[in-house]
């Protein structure tokens, strides 16, 4: 099983950018897909995007797209998030995940990070 830990997150105003970063352990990296999910206060988790294990295919949620961006670099282990424009109501945990399976249904169940919180003023 791999192990996620994110980092990046902070508070900013809206508008503003973000760059999330998500580094595993181990050295199967390049073996698993990747995704990115939030969750807000008192709501269910949220796909936000995923990316293939060799960074060729992404996929996004609809109202992301256009805003953020998903990346890997898997010499470095990390999944990247890039987060433009952002705003009030994309504030939530954000949560990487990892599977080997390029599907939202087994990221969601895959290996998860521990999240990094995103705070957007308004």
């Amino acid at each position: 099983q791999v192990q996620l830990v994110e980092s990046g997150g902070g508070l900013v105003q809206a508008g503003g950018s973000l760059r999330l970063s998500c580094t595993a352990s181990g050295r199967t990296f390049s073996s698993y897909a990747m995704g990115w999910f939030r969750q807000a206060p008192g709501k269910e988790r949220e796909f936000v995007a995923a990316i293939d294990r060799s960074g060729d295919s992404t996929y996004y949620a609809d109202s992301m797209k256009g805003r953020f961006t998903i990346s890997r670099d898997n010499a470095k282990n990390t999944v990247y998030l890039q987060m433009n424009n952002l705003k009030p109501e994309d504030t939530a945990v954000y949560y990487c995940a990892a599977d080997q399976k390029y599907t939202v249904v087994t990221l969601l169940t895959g290996s998860w990070g521990q999240g990094t919180q995103v705070t957007v003023s308004s």
